[in-house]
C-alpha cells in the first residue's frame, strides 16, 4: 500500500500535468491510475470501472476517496457498489475521462493534447495543477491510511478468499452465503 501512495503521489504532485491514453480496459486499479491523472484520452473500445465489491475487496487507492469528484456522489457510489463497465462515451458523460476518439487516433489526439499544453507558462501550469489538488488531496491524504488499515483487516477472511478464489477459478463468486453477517 505505501508502494501505491507513494506512485499516486508522485503523480498528484508532479510539476506537469499526467495525461492518460485508455486502450482497451481500465478496470480497477487501472481507473485508479486514471483517477490520479490530470486528463485522459480514451479510444472508443475503452471500458471503465471498479471491481473492488466483485473480488472482495474494496478500491482505496483513489476511488472511494476522489471518484465522487469526478462523477458526482451517486454515480460513484453506483460504480463502487454494482462494478458496472462502461464504455468510453459513458465515461466521457459522467466526467470521468476528457475526450473519446477513433482508435486509429489515439496517439495523434494525445499528441495535439500534450502539444497544446507545452506552449502554455510552466509556471502557470504547475500553481495551476496545485491549486486544483489542493482540496482533494486534503481529503484523499486524510482518508488514505485509514481506509488501508481498514482493508488489511479484511484480507485473508472467508470473504475476501471467496472473492480471490472466484477470479482466479474464473467463476462467479458466492457472497450471498455471507448476507446476515455484521
Amino acid at each position: 500500500m505505501r508502494r501505491l501512495f507513494a506512485l499516486s503521489s508522485v503523480m498528484r504532485m508532479m510539476d506537469k500535468p499526467v495525461i492518460a491514453k485508455v486502450r482497451g480496459f481500465c478496470v480497477g486499479g487501472g481507473n485508479e491510475i486514471n483517477l490520479f491523472c490530470d486528463m485522459t484520452i480514451a479510444s472508443e473500445d475503452a471500458k471503465f470501472g471498479q471491481t473492488g465489491p466483485r473480488v472482495g475487496s474494496v478500491p482505496i487507492w483513489g476511488a472511494c476517496q476522489l471518484l465522487a469528484r469526478y462523477v458526482g456522489e451517486r454515480k460513484a457510489r453506483e460504480m463502487l457498489y454494482t462494478c458496472r463497465l462502461y464504455t468510453a462515451q459513458q465515461a466521457l458523460d459522467m466526467g470521468l475521462i476528457n475526450d473519446v476518439v477513433k482508435g486509429e487516433e489515439l496517439d495523434a489526439a494525445v499528441e495535439t493534447l500534450c502539444q497544446e499544453i507545452l506552449d502554455k507558462s510552466p509556471q502557470s501550469l504547475r500553481i495551476a495543477k496545485l491549486a486544483l489538488n489542493a482540496g482533494s488531496d486534503q481529503e484523499f491524504y486524510g482518508s488514505y491510511f485509514p481506509t488501508s488499515e481498514l482493508l488489511a483487516s479484511i484480507y485473508g477472511n472467508t470473504e475476501n478468499m471467496e472473492g480471490i478464489s472466484a477470479f482466479l477459478e474464473k467463476r462467479k463468486p458466492d457472497f450471498r452465503k455471507f448476507r446476515g453477517r455484521a
